[in-house]
């Protein structure tokens, strides 16, 4: 028997999707990849589409979340340039739960996107993409959602991208509204930087999420982030006669900010 499988991330287009499958593919499974990093809003969102699927939605990573993942990897940040937060807290765990068991996966990349998602290196996993293949882009996505009744995760009012309330692709402004919606994250993600510490005292070289600076300093910069981005959303407003998608107004914004791709395994 083949199993069809259906990853969440907490994001947009892999929440369309399983509506969007829902009805197309009774005996779907849904799975979600918590790293224990995850953020409130994504918590929420996570149990409001389980319940308008109907079913459970299986969480994988329950004894081993980022902590013991970063003491294996001796206690070092992940980053752009080593990514081990995404193969063992994403990737491995979806390809234990399978097994060697014959799997559809079911992957939300749109028809707007030239890309094709984390595609698994085991052959018993055979990835499709019904968006693609339907020629659903991302304001389809947005109505997928608002027409269900689920709408956009509650971060939407602030960030784009679903992952670690620490991920090291976020854009500044995404930090920043971290440190004023939720401090007392912001305040862990210092911590780490703090723990991990400088890589030499010769160098005085500090690892840090952004790569760049820490995030104490980056907070010095708030109110200048902050009038950049509004004044950016200001004029996005105006090039479109304010008709357009709040949401997709902030995408536009913040991938003007940084639009280097974040690992799909996570973001889709």
């Amino acid at each position: 028997m083949v199993r069809h499988v259906l990853g969440l991330s907490g994001g947009k287009d892999s929440s369309a999707l399983a509506v969007y499958m829902k009805d197309r593919v009774p005996d779907m499974e849904y799975y979600f990849c918590d790293t224990g990093k995850e953020l409130p809003e994504t918590y929420e969102y996570i149990k409001k589409l389980e319940i308008l699927l109907g079913k459970p939605i299986d969480m994988l990573n329950a004894d081993r979340d980022f902590d013991h993942w970063m003491w294996v990897n001796k206690g070092l940040l992940p980053s752009a340039q080593l990514r081990w937060c995404t193969p063992n807290l994403k990737i491995k765990p979806f390809e234990m739960w399978v097994g060697e068991d014959e799997a559809i996966s079911y992957i939300g990349i749109r028809a707007d996107e030239n890309r094709e998602g984390y595609i698994s290196s085991k052959k018993n996993i055979k990835p499709v993409y019904p968006f693609k293949e339907d020629g659903i882009t991302r304001d389809d996505v947005f109505k997928i959602l608002e027409d269900s009744g689920l709408g956009l995760p509650k971060y939407y009012e602030w960030r784009t991208r679903s992952g670690c309330y620490f991920c090291f692709f976020q854009r500044q402004y995404e930090w920043v509204q971290l440190a004023e919606r939720h401090p007392d994250l912001f305040q862990k993600a210092v911590d780490y930087e703090n723990k991990v510490g400088f890589e030499s005292t010769a160098s005085e070289k500090q690892f840090t999420w952004t790569g760049k600076e820490t995030l104490t300093e980056l907070l010095e910069r708030k109110e200048e982030i902050i009038e950049k981005h509004n004044q950016k959303v200001k004029n996005q407003l105006s090039v479109s006669n304010n008709n357009t998608n709040l949401a997709s107004v902030l995408e536009n914004v913040l991938d003007s900010d940084d639009d280097t791709p974040p690992c799909l395994a996570c973001h889709v």
